[in-house]
């Protein structure tokens, strides 16, 4: 009997919300338009593509000529569109209602663009936990695509993995296909005659053989050096295709190759495979996701011994026990990176009174609302990888200015409601400030939320009384959005690369998957900046400095710390809990920490009390702290106190963003990606030109005053790059107490 194997192609296309117009723009000129090109081309060939809704949104802002393209292919028949999370949130993530609501809202655009229902929705970072099954089920989802990883931790071998399966969650039925690791890891980046022979060397007399590839549509012209490999040459900067003899890219060949076989290599999309052959059996999934993610979640240490491991299992082609090798799990990188889960958390507490209130006001709504909200679940900055994940800035804040443009709408909307009902009452004017006590991160500790109508501050009590989220509501900005520098397992590779002369500037034209070991650098002496924080950055954080510690020690985490309150918990009472919603009538909410503690002064240990009170202003941008430390020894303390502050300011190494600061008879300006001293002055003024953005934070005696760019090194696709956080700005004082006495200071910041 003649022997022939089905092929599914599945390409996964998205960009991140709040990433840059020019982004999206090149996506499409590199990787999203040649696609749709190659596949005009060859309507012998199917294939199904998937957009995530914040890519269709640009598209059909920016280009709806691509939406008219995709439409034709769609009405012959060509292709299949998936649906999925409208806004890529990784779905076993977000609250049940909001994975509906996204879902829906792709499907119902997707029927609305192309006249097409879809039957199968990409699964974002094939994150797979198995009550999954029911919510797509439930949005009348039939199928999704996870890796090959998860079908072996189930138990079933690679062979078993041409064809579907079905799965079920409380009755509920999903089919799922896989996605085999050998074709992702193969297409673009093997010879075509390779793949083409890897592919007839599983044909068989079946008639129902599927091998199936869902991978991102980005590799094929986004990545390094991919564009010329899959599209063939430039000339005057456009794609050339096969229309220039000699230049050829990959995926012209292949397609073609696809064609020349098609006897044997029927391509197929997944809706019409499942619609004509049924299931191999049923199965049920553990959580995983794809290989490589079950790593990168590991901690440092043990996802080096990890990777190690699996490269000598590899080697020796002990593959049975390599199968059996599993990694992390996803969730953990809200403990991996502390500052996911304060993002996490967020969205969820927004998440919550959205609808909270929806369910009390089912009249009172709003598309934009929950659009915010959506938003702000997008899955780019909730984990890491090889990608910048986390690390990038503008995604980070992006998901901030969501989740608080969706925040500030809803207070609106419930002004309006409660204004509606209290003027039915005759009552007084509402007050919308509140201050909080609840486990915000879910850890077994109490934070205290203040929300104001112009800002949250959020305080950690349990970790040294700092400020871990503080919003500027107006502005839809995070002011304490920054990023830890922390060691990461792919940082070794970046320091052996450049020992060994591995290191390559990311110009390089070569083509590079980027799951391999190459080490691609976009400057030179980034292992040199590699500095580790000990302790998250947070505001507030209260410091004992050794006098022989230096500004660069401070930078390069090399000082010497003389107290025990920088992560250590304090008690804390709530000053205004007797006022109406915890505010006083002058409207300031006001929070008083302390702790008694220790300092090291000379050759002996003291005991200190220090005491710091956040008052907060209900309708205003102005924050007070005031601070009080206690010789509560027997003998005297000689000290240098300083109040450690960071500030996300995106964009703080343009040319537009500088700080002043008063220095004797003179003020100095410097950038925001500068570093150094000041002997003596009293306050410092953060200012970014582009947000239009002034932060004044001053003191009552004058301070010495050290600064610093907080920058992280971190891997990408396009190399190991260094990304600017923010800025760290600490005021010292000199403290000297004999037993008894206090030292009292003020710090007051004023939003502008």
């Amino acid at each position: 009997m003649r022997k022939e194997i089905f092929l599914a192609l599945v390409i996964h296309n998205h960009q991140p919300v709040g990433n840059f117009d020019y982004v999206f723009e090149r996506a499409c000129r590199e990787a999203y338009e040649p696609m749709i090109a190659l596949i005009e081309k060859h309507p012998g060939i199917r294939i199904t593509l998937h957009y995530s809704g914040c890519l269709l949104d640009w598209i059909i802002k920016n280009r709806g000529d691509l939406i008219e393209r995709l439409k034709a292919l769609v009405a012959r028949n060509q292709i299949e569109i998936m649906t999925g999370g409208y806004y890529e949130p990784v779905l076993i993530a977000i609250p049940d209602s909001d994975k509906k609501g996204q879902i829906n809202k792709l499907s119902s655009t997707v029927s609305k663009l192309f006249g097409y229902e879809p039957q199968g929705a990409w699964l974002t970072e094939r994150v797979w936990e198995p009550h999954i099954a029911k919510s797509f089920a439930d949005c009348d989802v039939e199928y999704t695509i996870v890796d090959d990883t998860h079908f072996k931790y189930a138990g079933l071998n690679e062979d078993a993995l041409y064809g579907y399966y079905v799965t079920e969650e409380q009755g509920k039925k999903l089919n799922v296909f896989s996605t085999l690791k050998s074709l992702r890891y193969s297409i673009p980046w093997e010879n075509v005659d390779t793949v083409i022979d890897w592919l007839k060397s599983k044909a068989d007399s079946s008639g129902s053989k599927l091998a199936l590839m869902g991978d991102d549509g980005e590799k094929f012209g986004m990545w390094p050096g991919t564009y010329e490999h899959c599209w063939g040459k430039k000339q005057d900067g456009n794609y050339t295709g096969s229309d220039n003899p000699g230049s050829i890219g990959w995926m012209e060949k292949y397609f073609s190759a696809l064609e020349e076989n098609s006897d044997i290599i029927k391509t197929i999309t997944p809706a019409e495979y499942k619609n004509q052959f049924p299931p191999i059996g049923r199965v049920y999934l553990p959580t995983a996701s794809y290989d490589e993610m079950t790593e990168w979640v590991l901690p440092v240490k043990l996802a080096a011994k990890f990777k190690l491991i699996k490269n000598k299992l590899a080697k020796s082609r002990d593959l049975d026990t390599l199968r059996f090798l599993k990694g992390g799990f996803w969730r953990n990188f809200m403990v991996k990176y502390p500052e996911i889960n304060t993002m996490h958390k967020k969205m969820l507490r927004v998440s919550g009174k959205i609808h909270k209130f929806l369910n009390e006001y089912s009249g009172e709504t709003s598309i934009k609302l929950l659009d915010n909200l959506w938003a702000g679940q997008c899955n780019c900055p909730y984990w890491h990888g090889v990608f910048g994940g986390v690390y990038l800035f503008h995604i980070r804040s992006a998901v901030y200015e969501n989740l608080l443009k969706a925040e500030l709408l809803l207070d609106r909307l419930k002004k309006k409601v409660r204004k509606g009902q209290e003027n039915q009452k005759g009552s007084q004017a509402l007050n919308n400030a509140v201050c909080e006590k609840t486990d915000f991160d879910l850890d077994g500790r109490y934070e205290i939320l203040i929300e104001t109508e112009k800002q949250n501050f959020y305080i950690a009590p349990s970790n040294g009384g700092a400020c871990f989220e503080w919003d500027w509501r107006e502005r839809y900005f995070n002011i304490l959005n920054t990023l830890t520098r922390r060691e990461e397992v792919y940082h070794r590779d970046l320091i052996m690369g450049v020992k060994e002369g591995r290191a390559i500037l990311s110009d390089s034209e070569k083509p590079e998957n980027i799951h391999t070991e190459a080490v691609r650098i976009k400057e030179k002496g980034l292992e040199k900046r590699l500095f580790y924080d000990r302790n998250r950055r947070l505001s507030f954080v209260d410091r004992f400095i050794h006098e022989k510690s230096g500004f660069k020690d401070f930078y390069k985490s090399q000082f010497i710390e003389l107290g025990n309150f920088v992560s250590e918990p304090y008690e804390y009472s709530i000053v205004s809990e007797k006022a109406t919603e915890n505010i006083t009538e002058n409207g300031v909410c006001a929070v008083k920490l302390y702790r008694q503690g220790e300092v090291k002064s000379g050759k002996s240990t003291t005991p200190l009390l220090l005491e710091k009170t956040f008052k907060i202003k209900k309708e205003d941008e102005v924050t007070k702290v005031d601070y009080k430390l206690t010789n509560t020894g027997g003998s005297e303390i000689s000290t240098i106190f300083g109040v450690e502050t960071n500030w996300a300011l995106m964009g703080g190494n343009s040319e537009g963003s500088y700080f002043t600061a008063e220095a004797g008879l003179a003020n100095v300006k410097k950038r925001l990606d500068s570093m150094g001293e000041i002997k003596k002055t009293l306050s410092v003024v953060l200012h970014l030109d582009w947000l239009n953005m002034d932060i004044n934070v001053s003191w009552i005696n004058k301070a010495k005053l050290w600064w610093y760019p907080v920058e992280t090194i971190s891997n990408s696709e396009g190399g190991f790059e260094r990304i600017y956080q923010g800025l760290c700005v600490m005021p010292m004082w000199p403290v000297l107490l004999k037993p008894g006495e206090s030292f009292c200071e003020q710090l007051t910041v004023i939003l502008r």
